[in-house]
């Protein structure tokens, strides 16, 4: 009877955050969708309460977080992580079919009508996604390799950040252009906005540079630096492929190897060139 309880919690929980993230669509079949997923979720949990006998107050916090989720990453990513939590409840219906049959055809619902309603969600952040990762892999890829270069050539952190910076700021208004001019020959997605997708790659490019210049600006030892900023490229390569992985429901290992072997590779070569440059040209010395 615990389980069931439990179960009528979630169900209650989660009757609320539909209800509250259709408040937040701006798309009007996103908000039908919401809505009818809350109204089954009600359903659902009214039919546990006739077993259990007793009323259940939803998780307040589980609301606010994915009300936040939904805020920050898009309304997809909050729906696809809530979704991860059908596992368990899986093998919930399945042990309680046995004195509860009725309970096969809430999880039918769940399974194939909740799914199948959430796969029409439009997501717009999610139509940017090109343009985020153009310019986040664009900015770990040139300055993991450019700021590993300058650290072993010029060993002074402020030279370091201080280019990096100009650099960055230079090359975020490149790489805005240049996503500007890729969205306007792409016709095939209406739903994007050149001039917006445009903002995406700049923003994404240069936010990407300044945590990455940051550790030069902030402390004077070379190597801490370095290492530091290599740290925060995992992080940053971790972060939003865990993003991409919920969103989208791709595989987050096999994107986040590539990633992260592809910006720690230049850097190392770049480190070596660094190092041969110093070298020749007794450059710091």
């Amino acid at each position: 009877m615990d389980k069931i309880y439990q179960q009528q919690i979630n169900e209650i929980t989660e009757h609320n955050i539909y209800a509250e993230l259709a408040k937040l669509s701006l798309d009007d079949e996103n908000t039908k969708t919401l809505k009818i997923i809350s109204n089954q979720e009600l359903a659902h949990y009214n039919f546990w309460k006739e077993i259990t006998k007793k009323e259940a107050k939803p998780n307040r916090w589980k609301i606010k977080k994915h009300i936040w989720l939904a805020k920050i990453f898009g309304l997809s990513f909050s729906l696809r992580l809530m979704e991860m939590g059908e596992v368990e409840a899986s093998i919930f219906y399945n042990d309680i079919s046995k004195k509860y049959p009725e309970a096969l055809t809430i999880q039918e619902e769940e399974i194939q009508h909740e799914q199948k309603l959430i796969g029409i969600l439009n997501d717009n952040r999610l139509n940017y996604a090109g343009s985020i990762v153009l310019g986040l892999n664009d900015a770990l890829v040139e300055f993991t390799g450019t700021l590993a270069g300058l650290t072993f050539a010029f060993s002074n952190n402020k030279v370091v950040g201080a280019t990096g910076l100009v650099m960055g700021f230079a090359a975020s208004l490149s790489m805005a252009a240049s996503g500007y001019l890729s969205s306007k020959e792409e016709e095939v997605n209406e739903k994007i906005n050149p001039i917006t997708a445009a903002i995406y790659t700049g923003v994404s490019y240069i936010l990407t540079v300044v945590f990455l210049v940051a550790p030069y600006l902030i402390q004077d030892n070379p190597y801490i630096a370095l290492g530091s900023m290599l740290f925060i490229t995992v992080l940053i390569i971790a972060g939003y492929t865990y993003y991409i992985s919920i969103a989208k429901i791709l595989s987050f290992k096999k994107r986040f190897i590539q990633m992260a072997v592809i910006s720690l590779g230049v850097a190392a070569i770049s480190f070596g060139i660094g190092v041969l440059i110093k070298q020749v040209f007794g450059i710091g010395a």
